[in-house]
């Protein structure tokens, strides 16, 4: 059994824990060091706002963000304070070497890394810029990523960004990104919503087919493509009520992206094609697939499709989830879908595995060791290493 008693070694040194989702901060250089300068303020920059006493993000006129706002790893104040400028944020969450050695201390080997800008204010680069400089966008910040996990490429994991406004540059984009080193792709499961075609249209079948042939997962993360206005109460920190209503609710929006993707046949099509629900916990999965299995049978539908399996049948063999917080309800993850599961700190945003002055979060190790005590060593192994390295084709750990 997983008991740190029993095996005298803590569980996050008896294996190469893989964090699969944690993010980058962008430096304010990212675009304007990388970007053609004939797009002038539209290519992402940082200013200081005077009234504010802090630097932001701009793409144009249109202020996004604090620079420091999604750096809150280790702030001595509880959100919405945030570092003003980056200087003042956690070095670990800004500095390749600085994160290696963070990592060390709290007990995780690889870490996947994920986007602030793109990943959450996508709608920019949909709306607010021509496409031709939106696609050079997203190639400068899959370069720079790679440059970043250039400090230890075992360990730091780049994910791709793609143009997905337009197929064949997407097409084009996973393979280079992939030659680079990219090991899964950010996706969404409803494009539909910003009027290009659902996923199982035959449009998406040069990228999913690529995508399928070349072992890579579509990741679909909490906030990826979602309007401002569905976001807008689960950023908002100010509102301490609201925020954690809006924010819990966020967490289950992946239901209907892996409903999406069972339901319309886009598993059944791309039977070898994984697809993981990233940042939005694991608890609500097993239930997610019951409901489906029953709801699927009721209405007849295994009447109509009848070369179809049950759709928990497609979760179990091509849908992946991760938890960090859960303890309780991860219990009947194992239950249903332990090959399935996976771990994550979602460093270094507020709600993460990050202990702190103004954190009431215990240290990963900590989570670990109580959230997979008693649990069989095989399961352990899978839900801390091993279903992370198959999934993402990730190297064996080398340990100093």
């Amino acid at each position: 059994m997983a008991d740190q008693d029993a095996a005298g070694v803590a569980l996050c040194e008896r294996y190469a824990v893989a964090d699969v989702d944690s993010h980058i901060i962008e430096p304010p250089d990212l675009w304007t060091s990388r970007v053609s300068p004939k797009w002038g303020d539209l290519v992402p920059h940082v200013r200081f706002h005077e009234r504010r006493q802090e630097d932001y993000w701009y793409i144009g006129d249109q202020k996004l963000y604090g620079a420091g706002a999604f750096a809150q790893a280790g702030w001595p104040e509880f959100p919405p304070s945030h570092p003003k400028r980056l200087s003042d944020a956690l070095p670990a969450a800004l500095d390749p070497k600085e994160r290696l050695a963070y990592l060390d201390e709290v007990g995780v080997y690889y870490q996947l890394l994920y986007p602030n800008i793109l990943g959450f204010h996508s709608h920019m680069f949909l709306n607010r810029m021509p496409r031709e400089l939106a696609t050079e966008c997203v190639r400068a910040y899959n370069d720079w990523l790679v440059e970043f996990c250039s400090a230890d490429p075992r360990r730091l994991i780049p994910m791709m960004m793609l143009p997905f406004w337009d197929i064949g540059e997407s097409v084009a984009e996973m393979r280079r990104a992939h030659e680079m080193g990219h090991k899964g792709v950010l996706f969404a499961a409803r494009y539909d919503k910003v009027g290009l075609p659902r996923l199982m249209d035959d449009h998406w079948e040069p990228l999913l087919g690529q995508a399928q042939e070349m072992g890579l997962s579509m990741n679909f993360h909490v906030g990826f493509l979602a309007a401002p206005e569905d976001l807008k109460g689960a950023v908002d920190q100010s509102k301490k009520l609201d925020f954690t209503r809006e924010s819990s609710l966020v967490l289950l929006g992946n239901a209907q992206n892996i409903a999406e993707v069972v339901l319309s046949g886009v598993c059944h099509r791309y039977p070898d094609l994984k697809f993981v629900s990233v940042e939005n916990g694991a608890g609500w999965l097993p239930f997610l697939g019951e409901t489906m299995d029953w709801q699927w049978l009721n209405v007849g539908a295994h009447k109509d499709y009848t070369d179809r399996m049950l759709p928990s049948e497609y979760m179990r063999r091509q849908i992946f989830g991760m938890y960090w917080f859960e303890r309780k309800s991860v219990r009947a993850v194992i239950d249903e879908l332990a090959g399935n599961l996976m771990f994550e700190t979602d460093f270094p945003h507020a709600t993460s595995l990050s202990p702190g002055p103004a954190s009431e979060s215990p240290s990963p190790r900590d989570v670990i060791e109580e959230s997979l005590a008693g649990i069989p060593d095989e399961i352990v192994g899978n839900v801390l290493q091993h279903t992370a390295t198959r999934l993402y084709g990730l190297e064996p750990p080398v340990r100093g």
